[in-house]
């Protein structure tokens, strides 16, 4: 998918996401006039507060805390050197204390910009993988992706909580049953709704990761390699840590944060690399890119904040 195509698939998905919330809440409201009012500030306020503060929550999570230039001298460097080539502010670089390999960058106006990377990334990528790892996750700083979907995921939701607040009106109000049933349907539509502004949220989480990856791809230096091996060795290492330690699979509270998604590790294409094994990290990606995407893994993508491994890697290797 060439840069306009990507850009131009993210700005109509955002568009059609607003367009359609802005048409259906429309006629909610026409139908039952502003009682829903309170419940949309409800929503907006909540996220908002959730947006402000998530940095902090984040932080006690995933037991994270600030990588000083003393002691991680190199990644302040990289971080550094690849704000500058990304026109950004440098961020402040977290160190995650999670046993998986993982990285994600995060923010709110009162935490400021901050790039996280996991104590077990740094075990297990070489310096020019963690490099581009980097490059991806100040990609999404840059594109202000944070922001972007959290304005975003108040929509669904929006529509989430009127859906709930209709059904349970309905069972337990005092409106006569004619009524009720009009109030039950609506419910059930925004209900409807939700799961359908669901579907093009994870869908343009998935262009943005996408993005993210071709931000890398500019600012690192072989950046689209480098990131194709981090990639499928952070999958790898992640879905044989989760065969043996159940703890690895409990930090997926903020996945969407993530780089790569930990509950796809086991699923996602791995399988061949983790019975053969491999010899070179290049070789690990062209055991991951000899699989097939199966109409399976295209439905298992659907419901995914992440973009199916294989076409990841095969959309990285067409830029190198």
């Amino acid at each position: 998918m060439s840069i306009w195509k990507l850009r131009l698939s993210i700005i109509g998905t955002v568009a059609l996401i607003i367009g359609l919330s802005t048409l259906f809440i429309t006629v909610i409201l026409s139908l039952l006039g502003a009682d829903l009012l309170a419940i949309g500030i409800f929503v907006v306020l909540f996220n908002i507060a959730q947006w402000l503060l998530a940095p902090y929550l984040i932080g006690a999570m995933y037991r994270v805390k600030e990588a000083t230039p003393s002691e991680h001298p190199e990644l302040h460097s990289m971080v550094e050197r690849l704000s500058q080539k990304s026109g950004i502010t440098k961020p402040r670089v977290m160190i995650a204390n999670i046993p998986v390999p993982n990285a994600f960058a995060y923010s709110s106006p009162i935490a400021g910009s901050r790039v996280a990377v996991t104590s077990e990334l740094l075990k297990t990528l070489d310096d020019g993988e963690v490099e581009a790892v980097l490059g991806h996750e100040l990609g999404h700083l840059k594109h202000r992706d944070v922001q972007t979907m959290m304005f975003i995921s108040i929509l669904p939701a929006l529509f989430y909580y009127i859906g709930y607040s209709m059904m349970l009106s309905s069972m337990f109000g005092q409106s006569n049953r004619k009524n009720g049933s009009g109030t039950a349907l609506i419910g059930v539509a925004s209900l409807a709704i939700y799961w359908i502004l669901t579907m093009f949220t994870l869908y343009l989480s998935r262009l943005r990761e996408y993005f993210a990856d071709r931000h890398s791809a500019s600012v690192v230096d072989e950046g689209s390699s480098k990131l194709s091996e981090a990639l499928a060795k952070i999958q790898y290492s992640t879905g044989r840590m989760k065969r043996v330690n159940k703890q690895a699979g409990s930090f997926t509270s903020f996945k969407a944060l993530f780089i790569s998604d930990p509950d796809r590790a086991q699923t996602d294409t791995i399988a061949i690399a983790q019975a053969r094994g491999y010899a070179t990290d290049q070789g690990l990606v062209e055991e991951v890119l000899r699989k097939q995407v199966t109409s399976a893994d295209r439905l298992l993508e659907l419901f995914s904040t992440h973009p199916n491994i294989v076409k990841r890697l095969k959309a990285l290797q067409e830029l190198a």
